[in-house]
């Protein structure tokens, strides 16, 4: 089937999965630019534990990769402002957007235009629940009159603060609608076999720490980034961070971020396969190598986008 009615081209995938070097691939292939779905590559500083691979893109374009400092917020109603822009100013130069990322939640925002999102922060609320476990949480959400239209995620700690962030100010506000359309979007899934999946996140993170990842934390601290920030960003940051802190010897910390990042990876395909029940169409891609990738997806474009 070949598709001839669509705008930006997505490309998903779990960590380690290959997601940068098959777009870079793509769009030297069809002309065009690459926007970042990685709610921690938009951190300036935060380059080996987020897997910039800078030097991958060559003389392609990319967005939305440093453009804060690293202990800023940002969150998912941001970057669909900031997508939109890139999207707008790519197409204004006639060149192909290819949204990259592992970021569900973000990638599922500007394809189905999530509403909720212009919700503001309540840091009072934060403050008063953001102590209890996650149990706690889900009770509380459960509890709570919902919207009848805000299906929310609550898979993580963070995320059930969130929603019921949302949930509490959906009691007392009105929602205007969003109007905009999404971008009609040919969607490409990584999905890596499961053994291979878990190799190459072994052997990233061993080429991670060699390449000087502590020392990246360590740095960050020192240009004044709390600890408490480089926790809450998560995984790389918050393992390292307690390292630092003392909690646990080198190999521990090696050890127990390599599981965390598994479950992450896990996580990552349970919300893209969440993606696919909400709607999305998402065409999986099961190689292994580049090159397979490659033709596989270039199968679904007119001829005039292909040489």
């Amino acid at each position: 089937m070949v598709y001839k009615d669509f705008e930006l081209i997505t490309i998903l995938g779990p960590t380690a999965s290959g997601k940068t070097s098959l777009a870079v691939a793509l769009a030297k292939e069809i002309d065009g630019e690459i926007i970042s779905a990685d709610s921690r590559q938009i951190y300036r500083g935060m380059d080996i534990g987020t897997g910039k691979d800078l030097s991958e893109y060559g003389d392609i374009s990319y967005h939305l990769i440093d453009i804060l400092n690293a202990g800023e917020i940002y969150g998912v109603g941001q970057f669909q402002k900031d997508f939109n822009r890139a999207f707008e100013d790519i197409k204004s130069r006639e060149k192909i957007p290819i949204l990259c990322g592992g970021t569900g939640l973000y990638i599922q925002s500007v394809l189905q235009n999530f509403e909720f999102t212009s919700v503001p922060r309540n840091p009072e609320l934060r403050e008063a629940i953001e102590g209890k476990t996650i149990d706690e949480l889900r009770k509380d959400f459960r509890n709570m009159p919902l919207h009848d239209s805000f299906d929310a995620d609550t898979s993580t700690h963070k995320r059930l603060v969130r929603a019921i962030e949302i949930a509490k100010w959906l009691e007392s506000n009105r929602l205007e609608k969003n109007v905009a359309k999404p971008p009609k979007s040919l969607t490409f899934g990584i999905q890596p076999a499961l053994d291979v999946r878990r190799a190459n996140i072994s052997a990233r993170l061993k080429s991670r720490f060699d390449g000087g990842l502590i020392d990246e934390v360590e740095q960050l601290m020192k240009k004044g980034v709390s600890e408490e920030m480089l926790i809450f960003y998560g995984l790389e940051y918050k393992f390292i961070t307690q390292y630092l802190q003392g909690m646990f010897d080198y190999e521990t910390c090696f050890q127990r971020l390599e599981i965390a990042i598994h479950q992450f990876a896990k996580r990552q395909m349970t919300y893209f396969r969440k993606m696919e029940k909400d709607g999305l169409a998402i065409h999986w891609l099961t190689e292994d190598g580049l090159e397979e990738r490659l033709a596989y997806i270039k199968a679904f474009f007119p001829a005039k986008f292909v040489p």
